[in-house]
């Protein structure tokens, strides 16, 4: 059986990588619907069938592309089994990933640098792995609302807020287009076309689970409604439900444990916040420290406490090892939760023959779930909280306090850590709700060369959340509970560090726990008048020109509750934020044909555009885009685009308050490390440890989380960048149904915003003794880190490079049917991030690696390939994706090795009696349930959720109805 499993693997991946895919059927040419001038992102299409396509305002022949687009229509998705478009966008090759249902942390390693919240439930497309805030996401041509966390302020939208019901076909630009759309537009735009035009019901039902594992269940149920295209209004509407009951770690093997694939705790990942505590106090606690007579030692308790006062010290302790720790692995989630419920109305009304009136309403309501092991809780200088929490004194007098003497901090102990199993997990929930509105006036006039179209837009956008976290404490009643206890009279009840599980009672939990509630907000107005047509005619046609004027104003708020907001909390600190910015610009474009039907010159073509924007926080800033298309000969087009690139800070990076962000670092000056190089085996390491306050080195585990200490820059300047996509498109006549795209693109980016890699930035500090980098480290009197600062700057540089190869080919009709081959790749050849030292820069190499904490990974290879049958009653698609292998950067060289998924789908439509509306269709993704890469470096469940899927096998079954 083995045998024939290893057989029908190597068959299907030799058969999809040979002849394979696209964006899951992704498609470099748009759909017959697109070409035939039946869609598009905004006004009609005029009487010689152009159309507005992604990527410029002109209006051209769809097949006419100056730029590469990936086209992908329902019938894309639906071959997916997949319940979000995220989730179908991130198997692009192009794709470099983002937060998604498994990349979801909150409550495990706070707050990302870029004060945009954990994001829990929310999903984010990321293009070249320049991240989800260089990439911008439209809605039919114009700005979508950016999302809300109820954690933070993000920069980037929730594609989990769109109506999957209301998608009719999503258009990615992978090119620079800041000079045609504004900010945000570095990495590319996506375009997600909705649904306008639609005659009669159109119903689906779809649910999926892995069931191996009996686990991950999902329903997806869609249903829209149109009235055609008779009579001057034009109506779709629809709505959506879709749930995921989400997958826990512990059920799968990968994340069972804190180490991938592990089965105990003797690796060392599982944490020291254990349930039997850590106690770091003097070896006699009444008298001053002494290396040698009077340490600090790391104590565990070592037998059951039944009254909770150990009465002879130490004699109820033991020094703590690997196997004491707690294993906080299994209660993570490794695909979260998530219900959404929404619906859209797309109207349109013929006033006139030429002029129409349009609106669209969106709205969707999400909840979803995420949670961690209990509440770490400690106290002590060593621990870096940055609250009362690192300045505590227990009592003497305190009744559970074993030491008979006050515990100081700093003096006669430097952290007590214990596991807060009795309050149960930490669990959080949101809701996000979604209000998004678009009116608008267009027409159009003959003048000049031809036609012209116009349009008037205005725009309206919320998104609300709120998050309910139940499992953190107040420190200042755990401060009273283990002060005096003549101070703690009721409701205040003295609280017991020091026993076994269970010794922390219900009454204890009533005075220091609290539910906290947080929330967020983002609104946006956008306003735009656009105007396109033909000015005169040239020797290759009619010189187009589109022209118009934009103005935004955007306004975003996070309020965390009072007590966090305090700064007396035990989990994440955050303050709140509030800002907002508004922008006006104008922008004009041109498209010049200049020679077409000639020898060598079928088509000639020079494109550009120049955008104004002015910010009101970051002042005013001008961008181009110049283009040049050249058709030697017919089947054969060559292009090349140059573009200038820009984005504004966002609202979180601007205004963000401080928080924390939790990174898994090994520190060099650790008598524990990993590294090549540390405290232990390095004269020189050991010697810049001592100078920088670790004299005995430190104790830190190499998968220990630091704390980063986070925030927003009001002073940070725009972002920038200079980008180059050259390539063509080879589609020639004797070969019918066949093409072949091959695109080179180099993009610069300069002055992006970001803070200093952690690891790079303790590596430099204690290998080079770099005093900008020891700047940001700050070290307790016993040498452990307690924060390392990671504000926001324009510091960095970014430069990627790449090729993109696309083939795709489908038959003509046949009594057998039609068969269509597709395969799509991204390879990666530099992704190089520049960072200054205070000797110069340092150039870190990505490609190749995994970073790990964040997760984030640079596969040098990324492909997916795809063959679909069809004969009208039956089909049938089997789908390839192929990844590269990566190395860990900060996981001691850790190879992760390449991937191979299949996924496989069969389809019927019946033809007979009164069944013909009715279609059919069952799957299964994972086909060959492959085996997910371990990342030990990787934040939570060893696994790069931005990257890999959810292990397992997903079977799914739909049925859909048109009538």
């Amino acid at each position: 059986m083995k045998r024939i499993d290893i057989v029908l693997r190597a068959s299907v991946a030799t058969l999809a990588i040979t002849v394979a895919s696209a964006a899951e059927a992704q498609s470099t040419l748009p759909p017959p619907d697109v070409q035939n001038a039946q869609a598009g992102p905004s006004n009609q299409p005029d009487r010689l069938g152009e159309i507005v396509i992604t990527g410029s305002r002109i209006r051209r022949n769809p097949l006419d592309q100056e730029s590469p687009i990936v086209f992908i229509d329902q019938s894309d998705i639906q071959k997916t089994g997949l319940n979000s478009i995220n989730d179908v966008l991130q198997r692009l090759p192009s794709s470099g990933g983002g937060i998604n249902s498994g990349n979801n942390t909150s409550g495990n390693i706070g707050s990302p640098p870029d004060g945009s919240g954990v994001g829990a439930g929310a999903a984010e497309i990321d293009l070249r792995y320049l991240s989800s805030r260089r990439v911008l996401v439209l809605v039919d041509g114009l700005r979508y609302v950016n999302g809300a966390s109820a954690s933070g302020v993000p920069g980037a939208t929730d594609l989990n807020s769109i109506p999957a019901s209301a998608i009719e076909r999503v258009e990615v630009l992978q090119d620079g287009a800041s000079a045609i759309y504004g900010s945000d537009a570095i990495a590319g735009v996506v375009n997600i076309i909705t649904k306008r035009r639609q005659t009669g019901f159109d119903a689906s039902v779809q649910l999926g689970k892995y069931l191996d594992e009996g686990d991950g269940f999902s329903q997806n149920y869609q249903l829209s409604w149109g009235n055609g295209d008779s009579g001057p209004l034009q109506v779709v509407i629809g709505g959506n439900f879709v749930k995921s009951n989400g997958v826990l770690a512990g059920d799968r093997a990968i994340s069972a444990f804190a180490d991938p694939y592990a089965t105990d705790c003797l690796g060392g990942g599982c944490s020291t916040f254990m349930e039997t505590g850590r106690f770091d106090v003097l070896t006699d606690p009444t008298k001053p420290f002494d290396a040698v007579t009077n340490p600090f030692l790391g104590l565990t308790l070592n037998k059951p406490v039944t009254n909770g006062l150990p009465p002879n010290y130490p004699t109820d302790f033991k020094k703590f090892g690997a196997a004491d720790t707690y294993n906080f692995a299994p209660f993570n989630y490794i695909e979260t939760p998530n219900k959404r419920i929404g619906g859209f109305a797309n109207l349109k009304y013929e006033l006139a023959d030429d002029i129409n009136f349009s609106a669209k309403g969106i709205y969707n309501h999400r909840t979803s779930a995420n949670q961690g092991g209990p509440l770490p809780l400690g106290i002590g200088p060593d621990l870096g909280q940055g609250n009362i929490l690192d300045t505590i004194t227990v009592s003497a007098t305190n009744p559970f306090n074993p030491f008979g003497v006050d515990l100081v901090p700093g003096e006669n102990y430097r952290q007590i850590r214990r596991r807060l199993t009795e309050i149960g997990l930490r669990r959080y929930f949101q809701t996000v709700n979604t209000i998004y509105g678009v009116a608008t006036l267009d027409g159009k006039f003959s003048a000049l060369a031809g036609d012209w179209f116009w349009d008037v837009n205005g725009i309206y956008g919320s998104n609300k959340a709120k998050q309910t976290f139940l499992g953190n404490i107040n420190a200042a009643h755990l401060q009273q509970a283990l002060g005096p206890v003549a101070q703690c009279t009721a409701p205040c009840v003295p609280f017991n560090f020091f026993g076994t599980v269970g010794a922390v009672t219900p009454a204890m939990l009533d005075w220091i726990g609290f539910d906290e509630h947080d929330s967020s907000e983002q609104k946006t107005w956008d306003f735009s008048g656009n105007i396109s047509g033909k000015l005169f005619r040239l020797p290759g046609g009619d010189l187009g020109l589109a022209a118009g004027v934009e103005y935004r104003d955007l306004k975003g708020r996070y309020d965390p509750d009072p007590v966090i907001a305090a700064g007396l909390g035990a989990d994440i600190p955050s303050l709140p934020t509030k800002g907002g910015y508004h922008v006006k610009e104008a922008y004009a474009e041109l498209d010049a044909p200049l020679l077409k039907g000639l020898p060598m010159a079928e088509l000639v073509e020079l494109t550009g555009a120049v955008r104004f924007s002015d910010y009101s926080t970051s002042g005013s800033h001008t961008t181009f885009k110049a283009g040049a298309n050249w058709m030697p000969v017919r089947g054969l087009r060559l292009r090349a685009n140059w573009a200038q690139g820009f984005r504004a800070p966002s609202i979180g990076e601007l205004f963000g308050s401080k928080s924390r962000f939790d990174a898994s670092v090994d520190d060099p000056c650790s008598v524990l490390s990993e590294r090549d190089r540390n405290f232990l085996n390095d004269t020189t390491v050991h010697a810049n440890c001592v100078a920088q306050g670790a004299p005995n080195g430190s104790d830190t585990r190499p998968k220990d989380q630091l704390s980063v200490v986070t925030g927003g820059n009001e002073n940070l300047k725009p972002e920038t960048s200079k980008s180059w996509v050259i390539g063509g498109v080879l589609s020639p006549d004797f070969l019918p149904g066949f093409s072949f795209e091959a695109n080179w693109y180099d993009i610069r980016v300069s002055g992006a915003i970001q803070s200093a890699d952690v690891q790079s930035t303790l590596l430099t500090c204690v290998y080079e003794n770099d005093p900008l980098a020891c700047g940001n480290v700050h070290r307790s009197g016993s040498g452990n880190i307690t924060q390392i600062e990671g504000t926001l700057q324009n510091i960095a540089g970014i430069k990627t490079q790449g090729w993109d190869f696309n083939f795709a080919y489908r038959t003509r009709q046949a009594s057998w049917g039609r068969l269509g081959l597709t395969w799509n790749n991204t390879l990666l050849r530099k992704f190089d991030v520049i960072t200054p030292t205070s000797t110069g820069t340092e150039i870190k190499h990505r490609r190749g690696t995994e970073i790990g904490s964040p997760a984030q990974g640079y596969p040098k290879w990324r492909s997916l390939g795809m063959v679909d049958w069809d004969n009208g009653s039956f089909g049938a698609t089997l789908t390839g994706r192929y990844m590269s292998g990566l190395t860990e950067i900060n996981g001691g060289d850790n190879k992760m090795k390449s991937i191979f998924y299949t996924d496989a789908q069969l389809r019927w439509n019946p033809s007979f009696w009164s069944l013909k509306n009715l279609g059919l269709a069952v799957g299964v993704n994972n086909l060959f349930n492959a085996h997910t890469p371990g990342c030990a470096s990787c934040d939570i469940n060893n696994i790069d959720q931005t990257l890999y899927n959810t292990p397992g096998r997903f079977y799914y079954a739909r049925i859909g109805v048109k009538y």
